[in-house]
């Protein structure tokens, strides 16, 4: 496939296909259970918050075996060896503390944090598809940060189970799966100031 070409709606694709893919420069995909889905380009504001955040779990894990890792990159849910998986999401941001679980091309299984920072174009993916997914590929912790209300709504996976808990754009957030982060949320938020 190239960067002319149209992906049809029915049509499903595994990671082998789509590390084939040629794209036309900015062109990105991810694949939800084989089906192709385009991505926008980000904010600039976006951008400013994973900046930040990324820059303040650094901060944290430095001298730790965990590594943050921002977009873009390819994280592979249900890693399959021989690359018939097909799903490849690329996260906002992601905590890997497993070192078997980072490859060349990317995150090969569930990161043990996932954040997405919400665009106008893919709410109701980040909110439910992607929820879906990594709850049952085995994040531990999973952040969606809304811009506009300035609002983190986290979620931690166990045995089945989850649990909620939100933060607006002031104070602090903790981040359960990295015991003693608390993330600073004005500059998080701050944008152009």
């Amino acid at each position: 496939m190239n960067g002319n070409t149209l992906l049809k709606e029915d049509e499903r694709w595994t990671y082998a296909d789509y590390k084939d893919w040629e794209l036309a420069p900015g062109e990105r995909y991810e694949l939800y259970r084989g089906k192709a889905v385009a991505m926008a380009a980000p904010s600039i504001y976006h951008q400013l918050i994973l900046m930040e955040l990324a820059k303040q779990i650094a901060v944290y894990l430095t001298g730790k075996p965990c590594k943050v890792i921002p977009a873009p990159v390819d994280v592979r849910l249900f890693y399959e060896e021989d690359e018939s998986d097909d799903t490849v999401l690329q996260p906002d941001i992601i905590v890997i503390c497993d070192k078997k679980k980072l490859g060349p091309e990317g995150g090969r299984g569930a990161p043990d944090f996932v954040v997405e920072i919400l665009s106008p174009s893919n709410k109701a993916i980040e909110m439910d598809l992607k929820f879906d997914l990594y709850r049952k590929a085995g994040v531990k912790e999973y952040w969606v940060i809304d811009p506009e209300p300035k609002t983190i709504h986290c979620y931690e996976f166990n045995g089945g189970r989850f649990f909620y808990r939100s933060y607006g754009a002031t104070g602090t957030a903790l981040v359960e799966v990295l015991p003693g982060l608390e993330i600073a949320l004005e500059p998080v938020f701050a944008g152009f100031v």
